[in-house]
């Protein structure tokens, strides 16, 4: 796992409900993850629907929901 993407992802209890959110700004890792799944591109992200992000934010949401999907699960027996 890529570390200095993953720093990108910041967690502030006071901001956006303690959601996970890019670099301190309120753009949420749902809001551009939520793009990705209804077909807007990476490009298409930075370039027109939030232009203040940079394609390794992008990236680092990648980073963080796979992160978040790989942890281990422990079962009672």
């Amino acid at each position: 796992m890529n570390a200095n993407l993953l720093s990108r992802i910041t967690i502030n209890i006071e901001q956006c409900g303690g959601k996970p959110c890019i670099r301190n700004m309120r753009i949420r890792v749902s809001d551009v993850l939520d793009l990705l799944a209804n077909g807007i591109s990476p490009e298409q992200i930075v370039t027109d629907e939030l232009p203040d992000l940079e394609l390794q934010d992008i990236y680092a949401c990648f980073a963080f929901a796979s992160a978040k999907l790989n942890h281990p699960i422990l079962q009672a027996a």
